[in-house]
């Protein structure tokens, strides 16, 4: 397999993409919204990347861009061309749109439901089927998920003040998240009174063992 999935942080890191196709654009505007700097380098160019803080540059000076990018995308339609880049960019994180398992880095397929972001990788296989997967994985995720998400980093930061054991706070995240009312709270969507509920809860004594 070899894969192992992380995030990296993006903003002021140096993007390079070698294809203004639909692909390319696509993972133009993703590096785009994470806050990096890309460079595009191909045909046409959207005016909506341009206004969103991509810029332009001619093929002839793909080694300067190549040099100056922290990840390279290859993304254009000329097998030669991505044959070539992916060589100049050897010792760069290197994305291959047309052939993945031949660079060291693998853009998935990834959405967000509020805060909580999912990515899909099918090793290659079916890019229909990640997107299958991912209306499943949509249709799964509750909007009392979501407020149980938002009520245990509430907790985490208050906890964090109130107990100094790590194992008793660990200990009332979990009574929390399986606790009754706390849930009948967000069932009826209201957060603000299940934080009342685990302020309350927090400074009465119990026993966690």
């Amino acid at each position: 397999m070899g894969w192992t999935p992380l995030y990296l942080k993006m903003p002021d890191k140096n993007v390079l993409v070698v294809g203004a196709g639909e692909v390319g654009q696509r993972r133009a505007l993703r590096f785009l919204d994470a806050g990096a700097n890309v460079v595009i380098s191909g045909g046409k160019i959207p005016p909506q990347l341009i206004k969103l803080g991509a810029t332009h540059k001619p093929r002839a000076e793909l080694p300067q861009w190549i040099d100056w990018a922290d990840l390279v995308i290859v993304a254009s339609g000329d097998h030669q061309l991505n044959q070539k880049v992916a060589q100049l960019a050897e010792d760069k994180l290197v994305n291959r749109a047309d052939c993945p398992e031949e660079g060291n880095l693998i853009v998935p397929s990834s959405f967000f439901i509020k805060d909580v972001q999912f990515s899909i990788f099918t090793q290659g296989k079916s890019p229909l089927m990640a997107k299958e997967l991912r209306k499943r994985i949509q249709a799964v995720v509750s909007e009392e998920d979501i407020l149980q998400l938002e009520l245990q980093h509430f907790t985490r930061e208050l906890l964090k003040e109130k107990v100094p054991d790590q194992k008793k706070r660990r200990d009332y995240l979990y009574q929390i998240l399986n606790d009754k009312k706390v849930n009948e709270f967000l069932d009826r969507g209201k957060l603000e009174e299940a934080k009342n509920y685990i302020v309350h809860f927090i400074q009465t004594p119990r026993d966690l063992d």
